[in-house]
């Protein structure tokens, strides 16, 4: 790994300055770091780890893709429009939830580009670790503090992405998130859609 991580890194630090998790006081720099790191366990290739560093600041900050092209070049860039979800400002969160799910669901289910699974898997592992602790410590009530509070759908979402995410099946990072998965959606009955 070389300049490019490093810039990376110091580009996402400056951009997601003074954001913290969701439900948690830490610093949200720290979500990217984790999913850049599971992400260097399942690849060597360095714009897919400075990609998952930089995944969340077209979506979450006022970075542009463009940006991220000039900067890190076409594939990081292409890399990082793929786990940016195309948010809607005009109407509150909770309503566009499930389209937006469904957008990025299709766009994943599409790509032929092992990375973009990769990226997904290290944002998805990083992530489901944190509804975890949530879990453990609230239940199914840890779903009031997000804009889709329905369990079955957000099982929905999760479970897809572990069916679209099965090439990694043999990868101790998938293995872990379809666990934890599995235990935190016990409860909920699978749907044909699932």
């Amino acid at each position: 790994m070389g300049k490019k991580l490093d810039d990376a890194i110091i580009f996402a630090t400056h951009k997601h300055m003074g954001q913290v998790r969701k439900r948690e006081s830490s610093p949200y720099i720290l979500h990217p770091l984790e999913a850049a790191a599971i992400a260097s366990d399942l690849t060597k290739d360095e714009d897919t780890i400075v990609a998952a560093v930089l995944h969340d600041t077209v979506e979450d900050t006022d970075t542009t893709v463009d940006e991220i092209r000039e900067k890190f070049g076409d594939r990081v860039a292409q890399l990082v429009e793929s786990e940016t979800e195309k948010k809607r400002y005009d109407l509150p969160p909770e309503q566009t939830w499930e389209i937006r799910k469904k957008e990025s669901l299709e766009h994943l289910k599409n790509s032929t580009d092992p990375a973009v699974k990769i990226l997904w898997l290290a944002d998805k592992v990083s992530n489901i670790r944190t509804l975890f602790k949530l879990y453990e410590e609230e239940g199914d009530a840890m779903w009031n503090h997000f804009n889709m509070k329905d369990v079955e759908k957000q099982a929905w979402y999760y479970r897809t992405i572990c069916k679209l995410l099965v090439d990694l099946e043999n990868t101790l990072a998938y293995q872990e998130y379809r666990q934890i998965v599995g235990y935190i959606f016990k409860n909920v009955k699978e749907n044909e859609d699932d």
